[in-house]
């Protein structure tokens, strides 16, 4: 039997322990290009134990809601980005650490427009896009050694919208 999550909204406040939301809110630091761009500058906390940072792109296929959660990765030498390359929001879930162990989950829905950074060592979801095209940017590390641990729960999570 599965055990249910509800999808919250996303925000800075509500996301900050986990990671950055990286989007266009507030005034831009600086206009360039002749004054018909804002730059929002730096809105991410890359951190990598060694490697570089790399960037790859991910052809994801959608899912439905509700979402069955069978398990969670986490990235122990790097954060990670993932930038959607259309104008739809996806899935995100997360999950503090305890003992090595990941928490019970969290569950956010970002809007259009919005991308998310997850800090090194975060337990989160595969990348979840909700529709076509299902295609992300993808900035992490790149270098030797495994950075890659996945978590699979005893029973999963159904997430589903908030009714």
């Amino acid at each position: 039997m599965s055990q249910t999550i509800q999808i919250e909204e996303i925000s800075s406040s509500a996301f900050k322990v986990f990671g950055d939301v990286i989007d266009i809110s507030g005034k831009p630091d600086k206009i360039i290009n002749q004054g018909l761009c804002g730059r929002y500058h730096d809105r991410a906390t890359l951190d990598f134990s060694d490697g570089r940072a790399g960037v790859s792109l991910f052809k994801a296929e959608p899912r439905t809601l509700p979402f069955e959660l069978q398990m969670v990765e986490r990235h122990p030498d790097g954060s990670q980005i993932f930038i959607p390359m259309s104008e739809n929001g996806f899935l995100v879930i997360v999950a503090h650490n305890e003992n090595g162990l990941p928490t019970s989950p969290r569950a956010f829905l970002t809007h259009p427009g919005q991308a998310v950074n997850f800090f090194r060592g975060i337990w989160h979801g595969v990348l979840t896009p909700l529709s076509e095209p299902g295609l992300f940017a993808v900035v992490d590390r790149i270098g030797s050694g495994k950075n890659l641990e996945e978590y699979w729960f005893d029973t999963p999570y159904l997430i589903e919208l908030k009714q």
